[in-house]
């Protein structure tokens, strides 16, 4: 049973992250075996001031290959519709996917959410990251990248964070889904408009035999 809210809680903020200090960085999404799970371990270790909040079911692996550690938090599945209120008591977003065969084609829509929620986003260098968003994400490859990556992120002046942001607006701008959608409506319209003339010459052609 999920614990009730005790008084003093704001309202929307999930009762079991409710009480973490900050700074607090998160994960959502299915826990298996594209996760760097030494990757989290360092970062608990390295900063054991920092909570460490993973949000998703365990698929694919050992619950007991999960690291354990104070900082770390493992609050389970989560409805959809849940998920944006933990994202909301984060200061920094992570994508700590391990470089293997499993993510080599990878590309999480997380990526999107978590610029929606304009907070400080740290990965790896997972391809579908690396190569479009380098200037709005912090990227950082093995324990020491990936911690100094999260540290920058902590402490990004107000100045970056405002260049980041604007990065991020453009994108989702460019990406979302009514956009999306007017763009395969344009590209449908145009290529019926290029199938007319081809048509209407057949037509022509068809005719001028039959004449």
């Amino acid at each position: 049973a999920r614990p009730r809210r005790p008084p003093g809680v704001r309202a929307g903020e999930p009762v079991d992250q409710a009480d973490l200090p900050h700074p607090r960085l998160g994960y959502y999404g299915v826990l298996d075996e594209r996760l760097d799970l030494g990757l989290l371990a360092a970062m608990a270790d390295a900063h054991p001031e920092w909570q460490l909040v993973l949000v998703g079911p365990v698929a694919k692996i050992d619950h007991a290959a999960l690291p354990r550690r104070p900082n770390l938090h493992y609050f389970g599945q989560r409805s959809y519709g849940e998920l944006p209120a933990y994202l909301a008591g984060w200061d920094v977003c992570l994508l700590p996917f391990a470089l293997n065969d499993s993510t080599r084609f990878i590309s999480p829509t997380k990526t999107l959410e978590y610029m929606a929620a304009e907070r400080p986003i740290v990965s790896t260098s997972i391809t579908d990251v690396a190569e479009p968003y380098s200037d709005i994400v912090y990227l950082g490859d093995g324990p020491e990248a990936f911690i100094a990556a999260a540290e920058a992120a902590l402490s990004q002046s107000d100045e970056e964070r405002t260049r980041r942001v604007a990065r991020m607006r453009e994108v989702l701008a460019r990406t979302s889904w009514d956009r999306t959608a007017r763009d395969m409506e344009r590209q449908v319209t145009d290529a019926l408009a290029r199938r007319r003339p081809q048509s209407q010459e057949r037509t022509s052609v068809t005719h001028a035999t039959e004449a």
